[in-house]
């Protein structure tokens, strides 16, 4: 099995929006121990990302599934969509493969706001606003991630992290990882025991200190999807509230 990566180096700039600047620690609501909604889907896809470098679209299919999903829906994808949408941010072309350089995710975010992910039925799934987080906080990452229900990560990929992932096993810490093999994006999906994302179709669960290691980038988005008929999440957050907390987000 080809297992593909193709995130670009993360890319720090001061305009990003941090989450930490609109919302306290003490705003955010009590979390449980554990939490997710990742038992809502029960095939992920690989998405194309066993053919090209295209993880960070096909990383932004799976949230947007889980989203969907939360508020009561279904959204799904192909692997012809999701290489579109990586062809129209990046300029692959599928007929030359020196092409297939990898992406920008604050540039595939920006894509995801004003254009969309197009799902298998032409649909366009927009995200609202998206926020930066301290790479590597786990603190913060649990919170966005029990609020926004899904948090899109950036890590450096190490050799003894593609051969956990192939065994079956726990991304941890290893005193020999070996080289670096390139920038992975997935989403957490959840928190059980360990933290949990969605990689190559399948979930894989990581150590806490291997996000504070390898993390280089973290984000998480608002997807007004997530929210039921009633405007509420699945943990009774409140749509028109939570409107209000996150105004200033927009631009």
């Amino acid at each position: 099995m080809t297992l593909m990566l193709g995130k670009k180096p993360a890319v720090p700039d001061p305009r990003d929006f941090k989450l930490r600047n609109y919302m306290r620690p003490y705003q955010f609501p009590p979390r449980p121990q554990q939490f997710g909604h990742e038992h809502l889907i029960h095939e992920w896809g690989m998405l194309g990302n066993d053919m090209v470098g295209n993880c960070v679209f096909a990383g932004a299919a799976h949230e947007q599934m889980i989203w969907s999903a939360e508020g009561g829906k279904q959204a799904e994808f192909t692997t012809q969509t999701v290489i579109s949408d990586y062809s129209a941010v990046t300029g692959y072309d599928p007929n030359d493969p020196t092409t297939d350089r990898g992406t920008y995710v604050r540039e595939a975010l920006k894509y995801r706001r004003n254009v969309g992910m197009t799902g298998a039925d032409g649909q366009r799934y927009k995200i609202d606003a998206f926020v930066s987080l301290e790479p590597g906080n786990v603190e913060e990452l649990l919170n966005a991630l029990y609020l926004f229900g899904a948090v899109g990560i950036g890590i450096r990929l190490t050799e003894r992290a593609m051969k956990q992932f192939e065994k079956g096993a726990i991304w941890g810490i290893s005193c020999t990882p070996g080289k670096i093999l390139g920038g992975h994006y997935v989403p957490v999906v959840a928190k059980r025991r360990r933290l949990y994302c969605v990689t190559w179709g399948r979930l894989q669960p990581m150590t806490h200190n291997f996000y504070r290691k390898y993390c280089d980038e973290a984000w998480a988005m608002l997807s007004f999807d997530m929210f039921g008929k009633d405007g509420r999440t699945l943990e009774g957050f409140d749509v028109a509230q939570l409107k209000l907390d996150l105004a200033a987000l927009g631009e």
